[in-house]
């Protein structure tokens, strides 16, 4: 595999530095919006491969599950004929560096057994028909609004596939497709140095209102997803509930957040559960807007879309996911078990946001790396405020290919100063998640938490 230049488009970040200014309306043409489905992809990547051949052509990504998958099996791995075709240790790292991000340099700087195998690159995402069809039509109408707070005239599909600046980048992770509804039974592990952890259980149900198949702009209003999260373990933890109504636009109307506690009995706002505050049982080792790589409200950085990169990213990581791991085959000490990590080359989108002056967030500044066939934020690099790197997170994705979708099989962020890292998602122990449930609006309410919370 040639690794030999950097295609990070530096050539033109000054121009895209002076051009990518945020516009109050997304300005794309007929002739842009014909290019979808032809050059591009249909939700903006480039169709072709590189010129080293090392990146392919996107052919439509997996469209239907492997000869013999049932719908509520653990997703057998498509590439499992598949190997390495190197690993990058801390001996060979100068031979890749223009290839990584710095949190995955410093990954291998500081853990001697920290290992990335990259594989073949197989460019796997895709999403149903209809949301193809719908990123088509919104394409010409979708706009940011409110100083890029918002974004209107868009529902259903991705809203700016020929992104223009970052805040339209972040907004496409923010709104892609992860389903109608989903529910899971997933695990938290907050590692110490030596190795120790305790695995935190939470079943999360999750109905993502905006890419319902008959939402309008006008039904959806404000409000595009409902989340709860119910914890089943440890037993001190046991039978905390959290409900969320995230908002599209948070700077005009913040995320309605509540928590039930079982010792108290009673629902109470949570109005802490956003920006910087510490994450729901993670042991202080994530904020709440680095859950699903980030989330929430946009108002206190500056987004600068630096370009696109060829990079090493985490990627089809059935391997991870797999059933015929315990958790104590993927949660070693120090970092999660290379042996049972896929990495490969992708093309992705650099973006930068630095903390807004007079705003406030632990983050000083956040490097995302952002897939260009799914617009999943897959690695991200995350600064203190005296500007040194902090934390590191990956998202280790698969296409859960029964809807189809792309969405991290677990998300792992890593404290490089405290030597610690927090794995989120585990379900190798647990029943796969579920995308086919019907939820009412009565399902998300405070109600609804003092009804769990009785039984």
């Amino acid at each position: 595999m040639s690794m030999k230049t950097s295609t990070i488009r530096f050539a033109t970040a000054l121009a895209l530095a002076c051009a990518l200014a945020w516009p109050a309306a997304a300005e794309i043409s007929a002739d842009d919006i014909a290019r979808l489905g032809r050059d591009l992809t249909p939700l903006g990547g480039e169709r072709a491969g590189n010129a080293e051949g090392t990146i392919p052509e996107w052919t439509g990504g997996i469209t239907k599950p492997p000869a013999g998958y049932q719908i509520g099996e653990h997703h057998p791995d498509p590439y499992a004929a598949d190997q390495p075709l190197f690993v990058i240790s801390a001996a060979n790292l100068d031979r890749y560096r223009d290839k990584l991000s710095i949190g995955h340099q410093r990954m291998l700087e500081t853990y001697p057994k920290f290992r990335l195998p990259v594989y073949p690159t197989r460019r796997s995402a895709s999403v149903p028909q209809r949301i193809y069809d719908a990123t088509r039509r919104i394409a010409a109408t979708a706009r940011l609004v409110d100083d890029g707070n918002g974004v209107g005239g868009a529902v259903i599909g991705i809203p700016f596939p020929i992104p223009k600046n970052g805040l339209e980048v972040i907004w496409n992770h923010l709104l892609r497709y992860r389903g109608e509804t989903v529910s899971c039974t997933l695990g938290q592990a907050a590692v110490t140095r030596g190795g120790a952890y305790t695995m935190v259980k939470y079943a999360v149900d999750i109905k993502l209102r905006y890419s319902l198949p008959d939402m309008t702009e006008e039904r959806l209003g404000n409000t595009m997803i409902l989340f709860k999260q119910k914890v089943a373990a440890p037993a001190r933890l046991a039978g905390d509930l959290l409900l969320v109504h995230e908002t599209m636009n948070q700077a005009r109307e913040p995320r309605h957040a509540w928590t039930y506690n079982p010792g108290q009995r009673r629902v109470r706002r949570a109005p802490n559960i956003a920006y910087d505050n510490p994450g729901t049982t993670s042991d202080g080792l994530r904020t709440a807007d680095q859950f699903d790589m980030f989330n929430g409200a946009v108002d206190r950085y500056e987004w600068q879309l630096v370009g696109k990169r060829e990079m090493i990213v985490p990627y089809n990581a059935y391997k991870l996911h797999s059933d015929q791991l315990s958790f104590t085959d993927i949660l070693t000490p120090q970092h999660v078990n290379p042996a049972h990590l896929r990495y490969e080359l992708h093309r992705v989108w650099v973006l930068e946001a630095t903390l807004k002056e007079g705003a406030r967030h632990i983050y000083k500044r956040r490097t995302l790396y952002v897939d260009e066939d799914s617009w999943q934020v897959l690695l991200a690099d995350l600064y203190d405020n005296r500007d040194q790197l902090w934390r590191m997170s990956e998202g280790h994705v698969i296409n859960y290919y029964e809807k189809p979708l792309t969405w991290p099989t677990l998300e792992v962020h890593a404290d490089l100063q405290a030597r610690r890292y927090l794995a989120l998602g585990l379900d190798n122990e647990f029943p796969i998640c579920t995308f086919d449930l019907e939820y009412t609006s009565r399902d998300f309410t405070p109600a609804s938490l003092r009804r769990a919370g009785r039984r």
